[in-house]
């Protein structure tokens, strides 16, 4: 039997134990937090990542390591693998962790992204902002999720014209300018986009490459909303973005499940970001799959065929955030699939999501419509209905 150590306790691996249970796995969690969540399924170690010692007592009783979550210090997964196979293998994970590096890497393989820029001192923002126009974003390189490290500049929709004050500068490198030293920053040209997109991707070690059909996501304050799969969009677009995914994939020899997350703007993708893992907006393919992201991310690391990620029907996954609503809202509908993450409320904080699963479109939209009033997330499964409503109607 083998025993998988995964680096991060959260809900992901959470899930990850819960997918591996069939699978016969075992699990060796290691968390900085002691009463990381996924200790409810698997053995916790607690300890710091940059804990050789600990590192050291985790690697001994792991057969495979893999990690939840891509703060994790490269340099911790560069010595673990030392000791025992890593995957997804640590130039991935140190990629990911590195805005500029990342884009970078998308530039270099003809994937479009956003103008941006390396800014290391007051002066080069001043002079990105001259050269990109506004809006647009300062982020930091590292650290940032769910909408954290980053403060737009200009408010308005255009470039150079946009009306932007010396003011919204000044307040940007107040807010994040102490950390260019440190963890880093870097500008990016604000892009108006019509849609999120993201594929989540599977690529096993000898090479076989899965793609989920495309997902569609909507933002509250940062964090994912809602996921609706399969992404109504057309077939070029779709085959447009696995290919994207496929060329990262190859270029970084990347074993596992990771995200690569787009904007649609004008009819053309654009790169946001890659998450190395499984990943939030793939939460839907539990229910909506043939195999989750969950157990193919397993069977990759362990060099296992990876599983079939054909679509069983439509499917919405609805994140809740701070505190989970009342189960019976969910539960009560045919369609409704319920996640309790074993975490205690705190705003911000993903406490749970649950993933509304039907055969065909419409059928979706009612169920969401249903699971919105008895939740009161009218807001949230809006948009949502829109885009099925829309879909339907063509």
């Amino acid at each position: 039997m083998n025993t998988v150590g995964i680096l991060g306790g959260g809900q992901l691996a959470r899930m990850l134990a819960l997918a591996g249970a069939p699978l016969g796995l075992r699990f060796l969690v290691l968390d900085s937090v002691a009463d990381a969540c996924a200790g409810q399924f698997a053995p916790l170690l607690h300890a710091d990542y940059t804990d050789h010692d600990a590192l050291a007592r985790f690697a001994a009783r792991v057969d495979v390591a893999t990690f939840d979550f891509e703060n994790v210090p490269a340099t911790s997964a560069q010595w673990l693998a030392q000791r025992v196979p890593v995957f997804p293998n640590p130039r991935a994970l140190a990629v990911a962790q590195d805005r500029l590096a990342e884009k970078s890497l998308f530039r270099e393989l003809g994937i479009p992204v956003p103008a941006f820029a390396d800014i290391a001192t007051r002066a080069d923002l001043d002079a990105a902002i001259a050269r990109i126009g506004t809006p647009c974003i300062l982020k930091t390189r590292r650290l940032g999720y769910d909408g954290k490290g980053q403060f737009r500049i200009g408010a308005g929709i255009g470039n150079r014209e946009s009306g932007i004050g010396k003011g919204d500068v000044d307040a940007a490198w107040a807010a994040l300018g102490a950390q260019a030293g440190t963890v880093g920053l870097i500008l990016e040209a604000f892009v108006p986009f019509q849609r999120e997109i993201s594929v989540v991707v599977a690529r096993a070690r000898d090479g076989e490459f899965r793609a989920w059909p495309l997902t569609e996501n909507w933002h509250e304050h940062g964090i994912l909303a809602a996921s609706l799969a399969p992404a109504t969009v057309a077939a070029d677009i779709a085959e447009t973005a696995v290919a994207y995914a496929r060329a990262v994939a190859q270029s970084l020899d990347y074993v596992g499940v990771f995200a690569l997350e787009l904007f649609l703007a004008d009819g053309q993708l654009l790169a946001n970001e890659m998450a190395p893992r499984v990943h939030n907006s793939g939460h839907w393919t539990i229910e909506g799959a043939e195999t989750s992201q969950f157990e193919n991310h397993l069977r990759a690391v362990l060099g296992l065929p990876l599983g079939s990620t054909r679509m069983v029907g439509h499917a919405c996954m609805l994140n809740w955030i701070g505190q989970l609503p009342d189960a019976h809202g969910v539960l009560a509908d045919p369609c409704g699939h319920w996640h309790d993450y074993g975490k205690s409320p705190r705003a911000g904080r993903k406490v749970g999501h649950a993933t509304l699963r039907a055969d065909r479109p419409a059928e979706l939209a009612d169920s969401l419509r249903r699971v919105g009033d008895a939740l009161d997330r009218r807001r949230q499964v809006g948009p949502v209905i829109a885009r099925l409503d829309a879909y339907t109607a063509s």
